[in-house]
């Protein structure tokens, strides 16, 4: 099977030995977004509403430079540094979604890189 490496200037590059988003037959794989503004070192982290916010985004513009959008994902795995952040984080996730909601699951776990307190992945159906 062909894999095909997807990377976009319009996402955080890689903090590590990964692309953004690999395409693997009719799948995309999308890395652990966290709130790295796209092009800086600068992480969003006011508050958990507008750090949630700049993590979709950036999965948003790696979806886009694959030419597909939210309603291709099919699985989403989202890690948290508290549950209490549950509730703003999901209702932040939603409002890029219009139902057909893909499979998911949120954990919470003891440390996330930088020390954010959320991160996303995603595998999308192209």
């Amino acid at each position: 099977m062909m894999k095909q490496i997807i990377n976009t200037l319009k996402a955080p590059a890689p903090i590590g030995p990964y692309n953004q988003a690999v395409k693997a037959g009719s799948l995309l794989f999308i890395s652990g977004q966290i709130a790295l503004v796209p092009g800086t070192d600068n992480l969003l982290l006011d508050n958990i509403t507008d750090e949630a916010h700049q993590v979709m985004k950036n999965l948003q513009a790696i979806l886009t430079e694959a030419g597909i959008n939210f309603s291709h994902i099919v699985k989403t795995n989202i890690y948290i540094s508290d549950m209490s952040l549950f509730s703003a984080v999901n209702e932040v996730y939603g409002q890029y979604f219009t139902g057909d909601y893909p499979a998911r699951e949120t954990v919470a776990v003891k440390g996330l890189p930088k020390n954010v307190n959320v991160e996303i992945s995603m595998i999308a159906s192209i």
